[in-house]
This record gives structure tokens, sequence and C-alpha cells, in this order.
């Protein structure tokens, strides 16, 4: 029920074929027996960084893709991953085993980029995969896009009468990794946010102030930030850095 109610996947048939313009390929991550990551990988010549793109609770990488111009117009490269059971991606989830996979996904990576040149990206519910590899590694940047203080105080929110520290499988708790992240945070949240109100990252931000910059989208919704010319401004400013 948990899962249900979390999660709103789109799976693709493992022969989907992805078609996009600009140039890309497609990754495959054997973790384990039965568990393959799946992940699009749009590329450029001599790229600056790269960027590692965790996505929503909805979909696939095959409507998140579009999201990758906003980077690769900058001259990065961008990898958009797939959790299991979303997309082709496969196995049993769990937070730990996803929380997991993305570490492989972050290792796998690092043998082609120096690790000051990565910048991990999370948008929503990717924001607690996002913070916890920022917090287990060396990235360059850390961005959070619409995030949440931790999974349990989401669920709070919509079933108040429910015991969420012990009863939720999925915690993801942003708050007690982003003490941990050692590198420079970003958080991009929209001022009418009623999905994961603004609050949720005003408390992220007092957890580490030195290190976290809280930017305001005056008007921006949970999933409209792109629409925002200030959105495009903030990612063009931090990725010229």
């Amino acid at each position: 029920m948990q899962e249900k109610l979390i999660f709103k996947p789109e799976k693709l048939p493992q022969d989907f074929e992805y078609k996009y313009e600009a140039p890309f390929d497609e990754l495959f991550f054997d973790v384990a027996p039965g568990v393959s990551i799946n992940g699009l990988h749009f590329y450029c010549e001599k790229p600056l960084g790269l960027i590692l793109y965790f996505h929503g609770n909805s979909r696939s990488i095959k409507g998140w893709a579009k999201y990758a111009r906003d980077f690769y117009r900058y001259q990065y490269d961008v990898v958009l991953v797939d959790y299991r059971g979303f997309g082709k991606s496969t196995g049993k989830r769990g937070e730990k085993a996803m929380l997991g996979d993305m570490q492989f996904v972050y290792e796998q990576l690092l043998k082609k980029y120096p690790e000051q040149h990565i910048l991990v990206y999370g948008r929503s519910m990717g924001s607690g995969f996002a913070t916890k590899i920022a917090a287990d590694n060396h990235p360059r940047y850390l961005i959070l896009d619409s995030p949440y203080y931790s999974f349990i105080k989401v669920a709070e929110r919509y079933t108040p009468f429910l015991l969420h520290r012990w009863t939720l499988r999925f915690k993801l708790r942003t708050d007690q990794w982003i003490g941990n992240v050692n590198c420079h945070t970003y958080i991009i949240h929209g001022t009418k946010d009623w999905l994961i109100p603004l609050k949720h990252s005003e408390k992220l931000q007092q957890l580490n102030p030195d290190r976290i910059t809280l930017i305001r989208i005056v008007g921006g919704g949970h999933n409209n930030l792109p629409s925002f010319h200030e959105y495009h401004n903030f990612i063009r400013d931090i990725l010229k850095e």
C-alpha cells in the first residue's frame, strides 16, 4: 500500500527505443543479479562537468529527459537514472537497496569523470537520494529542487493520525544526511509549492546555513519551476561558477 502511494512509475518494455534530438547513449548499470538500473547519458564535446540527475516519484526517464537540456546547453553532460521498477530498471524496491543502487551508479561514473566535476541534482523525491550521495561522497555541488525535510514529515502532513516514524518503510531522512554534505548546496523552491511547502527547504537550510544557499522562486509551484526565467538564471549562474 505504501509503495502504491509513494511511487507512480511508468514501466517501459526492455526493447523500448529512446529517441531525442540531442546526442545520447543508453546505459545499464548491473548492480546485482536481477537488478539493473537503466539510464540515459546526454553528452557534448569537451564537457565542463557532469550532472547526475535524480528525478521525482512519477513517470520514467523517458519523460524526465526533457530537463537534460537545462544543463547540456551550458556544456555539461547529463546522466538520468530510473529507480527500481521505473522504466526499464528492475529489482525489488526498498530504501537501503535503492540508495545502494545510486551509490553504485555514482561509483561507475567516477571511472570516467573526476569527482570535482560531478554535480548531483535531486528533484522532489530524488532530493533524498541526491543528498545521501553527496553526504557519502565529494561531488562539486549538490542542487536540490523542491526537496522535503524528510519523508516522515511529508507523510505526517497528509495522514497525521498514523505513526509514520515506526510504520513508514521509506523514510529518506534528508534532514539527517544534509549535515554530512561537505560541498556547497543550492536549494531551489517555489513560494507557492502546496505539495511540499517552502518551509521544508527553510528547515533544511537551518541545519547547515553556512553551506546551503536557499533560492526562492516567487510564485513557483511544485511542478512548474522550469517555466520561470529565474530558475534558468540561477541554474546558469551555478553552472558557470
